[in-house]
């Protein structure tokens, strides 16, 4: 019984070893064509949000003056400021830097918590099968039936206007794909030898799944939630864009909101683009580096094959 256990636990332990050598995919992403400038391009991003009150020439709502003492409004983009000025009299270029911290937790959170969500509904479902799994299932299902933004919206309504009722928005329904992905390689890792070998070895179903089963499905959560920080970026940006924002709050989505309920939009045309573009070229970054993380991924796998 003991040589049983021990060639067990040793299966077991390479199966936790496969699993975890995938995140040095991690790496294999540097090497990946158009990674490189993705990767630089969020590292901006980040260090934009961390040093945002230091790099900011001016603060997100303070309103400005001319030389001869007036409003500085809807002043177009110079080098004094590169993205012009609000009907306020607010820099774009300030708000847009302030902005970026806003936005950034906002999707890093919000990924984070969709992911924790959708894993371990995928997990559970595919390990316990039977009718746990039917009912993880129906209810994954009902999640897609429900549209995301009258969701969000009634949720606000509800709950009041706050970045905790976005997150919990954005994490009620975003979790649902990865979750069936999951479920989906679970059942086909379950069957696998290391997974049996650490049941015959006497390890409780917990640990089971979250020391055998959960490593081996890491790198397909990573590419999830990398995919997952651009869409909830782009669920900020469009409730904060409908005013469901947090008062006096900031954020890329806040900024075209104002542009767009300004009058002088026509005439300042710079308000909502420059914030817009911004939004286009972080998600843009985000999605060439899941792609790219997913192409490393690949060659990770055809190269064990081979």
């Amino acid at each position: 019984m003991s040589a049983v256990t021990d060639t067990a636990r040793d299966l077991g332990r390479r199966g936790r070893r496969a699993g975890a050598s995938s995140w040095s995919a991690i790496v294999g992403v540097w090497r990946t064509p158009g990674a490189k400038p993705a990767l630089i391009a969020i590292g901006l991003f980040v260090m934009i949000a961390v040093l945002a009150p230091w790099i900011a020439p001016y603060g997100p709502f303070d309103r400005l003056q001319t030389s001869d003492g007036s409003l500085a409004r809807s002043l177009p983009p110079s080098l004094e400021h590169p993205f012009g000025t609000t009907s306020y009299g607010r820099d774009v270029f300030s708000q847009v830097i302030w902005g970026t911290q806003r936005t950034l937790s906002v999707g890093l959170v919000g990924a984070l918590a969709t992911v924790a969500v959708g894993v371990n509904v995928g997990l559970i479902a595919g390990f316990a099968g039977g009718r746990t799994d039917s009912l993880l299932m129906r209810i994954t299902d009902s999640a897609y039936a429900v549209p995301f933004l009258p969701f969000a919206i009634v949720l606000v309504g509800l709950l009041g206007r706050s970045d905790a009722v976005l997150l919990l928005a954005i994490a009620a329904l975003f979790w649902r794909t990865s979750a069936r992905v999951v479920r989906s390689q679970v059942l086909t890792l379950k069957e696998r030898t290391f997974v049996r070998a650490a049941v015959v070895a006497g390890a409780n179903r917990r640990r089971v799944l979250y020391k055998h089963i959960a490593p081996n499905v890491a790198s397909l959560a990573m590419l999830y939630g990398i995919f997952l920080v651009a869409e909830a970026v782009l669920a900020e940006a469009s409730l904060s864009f409908l005013g469901l924002a947090p008062p006096n709050s900031i954020s890329w989505g806040t900024i075209m909101f104002d542009a767009f309920t300004s009058p002088d939009l026509r005439t300042a045309w710079w308000w909502a683009f420059f914030p817009g573009l911004t939004i286009t070229v972080f998600v843009l970054c985000t999605s060439l580096l899941g792609r790219a993380y997913e192409s490393a991924q690949a060659q990770r796998t055809e190269g064990r094959r081979s």
